[in-house]
């Protein structure tokens, strides 16, 4: 898909303008460009942060403590032009350990990333906040890019799962306090260890601060370890992951016959289609264009949505 496939749509929504859009049912954001202020300070332990409510490009974002957090969507990487700055939690950035950046997590905070597209996972650690382009869901560190295997496409479709226990525990060491474990059940504790065949690689980034293979991850007791605790310890797991899709998501409502003028409103987009979802004891009723053939595709049609007014419009992967 191109961008000059629609002038004529995109002249049309700009001649009648975009009342849906505005409408207060819709539940989405967009993002802008993710940036990081230069830090010459050494290299430290961050604080714990979660954060108040806070505004890029006109979008406002939520912090918040999550510990059931799990979604799907897009990932990005970033490292050269970063390395060296400080993260939003005051640590120094090191694009080659096992670390990401999240919108709304605390920091810390520890998440399971799976690449959708291959089925390789792994622990990183959150110390940084963005991305804030094109709706991306989580931004990892190049060495992590490499080890779930996206480094050179620059994206993938994954899923991103908080790890409540070690999350607890890095947010206690990170505020200097005692942790006692939560008591958890047996599927609990299954649901937070890898359940397939798992494969170690060697991290071989010349830099002195990133993990290593060979050091196990040490079990979740107490806050009486150091704060760098290595919950990130290099393991790659390989599970089995069912086909996904991408689509753009222009609009949730909470009444049918409005997402069905915006679904025909759309149309000359190309396949638009009415996904209804349950959300406590509430429907949405979700419009989206697709399933779309790659990232980039997905990009310029949220660039033509966002453009012509549906700036609640994103990416999302199902």
């Amino acid at each position: 898909m191109s961008l000059n496939k629609f002038p004529k749509f995109a002249a049309c929504l700009t001649v009648i303008g975009i009342g849906l859009s505005g409408c207060a049912e819709i539940e989405l954001a967009s993002h802008a460009t993710k940036s990081i202020t230069r830090s010459d300070t050494p290299k430290t332990i961050g604080r714990y942060k979660v954060g108040s409510p806070y505004q890029v490009k006109n979008i406002w974002y939520y912090p918040a403590v999550d510990y059931s957090y799990s979604e799907t969507g897009i990932a990005s990487w970033y490292g050269p032009g970063f390395d060296g700055k400080k993260t939003a939690n005051g640590e120094i950035y090191d694009q080659y350990a096992l670390t990401a950046a999240h919108r709304t997590l605390p920091m810390p905070s520890l998440v399971r990333v799976t690449n959708l597209g291959n089925g390789r996972s792994i622990k990183l650690r959150i110390n940084d906040r963005g991305p804030f382009s094109n709706n991306r869901i989580i931004d990892v560190s190049r060495r992590s890019a490499q080890l779930l295997g996206f480094e050179l496409q620059g994206t993938a479709k994954v899923k991103v799962e908080i790890l409540e226990e070690e999350s607890r525990q890095l947010a206690a060491q990170a505020q200097g306090k005692d942790y006692t474990p939560q008591v958890a059940s047996s599927e609990n504790t299954t649901l937070a260890a890898p359940t397939e065949t798992v494969t170690a690689e060697p991290l071989d980034a010349p830099v002195a601060s990133a993990p290593t293979a060979s050091q196990p991850a040490p079990p979740v007791q107490t806050a009486s370890v150091e704060p760098t605790a290595n919950f990130t310890d290099g393991v790659v797991s390989q599970t089995p992951v069912a086909p996904s899709s991408i689509y753009v998501q222009a609009g949730s409502f909470l009444q049918v016959h409005n997402a069905d003028r915006l679904r025909a409103r759309l149309s000359p987009l190309g396949t638009a289609q009415i996904a209804n979802a349950a959300v406590g004891e509430r429907t949405f009723y979700r419009v989206r264009l697709g399933p779309l053939t790659n990232v980039q595709e997905a990009d310029e049609l949220l660039k033509i949505l966002h453009d012509n007014g549906y700036n609640d419009a994103r990416v999302v992967v199902d």
